[in-house]
């Protein structure tokens, strides 16, 4: 029961199919930590600026699973923010799941290639060559 109302929040709060993500690789967060409770709701009071940020490309999706600030650099300081909190949520994910000193990295991978699937016409991503890109 707690995962699946995680899932529904998670969902509702990072604009992507959490769904999606377990799929691609079964992983699931097992305690909502004081930590990433935090994280959550830091990402929610933020989602709105970070989308109207991803529509002017001044941020975009990198292949890492976090965001970069494209251009000027004055998305930097929510670009960060949001980067924090992605990996305190990340780093949760992989240590509950017990996947050992490569977690990080495969839950990252996981979540880029969700976020790259949920990029909205016309907002830039990563290719996993390292390569950028809009939407078409």
């Amino acid at each position: 029961m707690k995962t699946l109302r995680f899932a529904i929040i998670f969902s509702t709060l990072i604009g992507m199919s959490f769904s999606s993500a377990l799929q691609a690789g079964q992983y699931d967060l097992k305690e909502m930590t004081p930590e990433v409770t935090q994280a959550l709701k830091n990402r929610q009071a933020r989602y709105g600026e970070l989308q109207d940020l991803k529509t002017q490309n001044s941020v975009g999706e990198n292949s890492d699973g976090y965001v970069t600030a494209l251009g000027d650099g004055s998305a930097s300081g929510i670009a960060a923010a949001e980067n924090r909190d992605r990996e305190v949520i990340y780093r949760a994910i992989a240590d509950q799941n017990q996947l050992g000193p490569t977690g990080l990295k495969v839950i990252e991978t996981v979540f880029a290639e969700v976020q790259r699937e949920k990029t909205r016409a016309g907002e830039s991503f990563q290719l996993s060559s390292g390569e950028w890109t809009k939407k078409s």
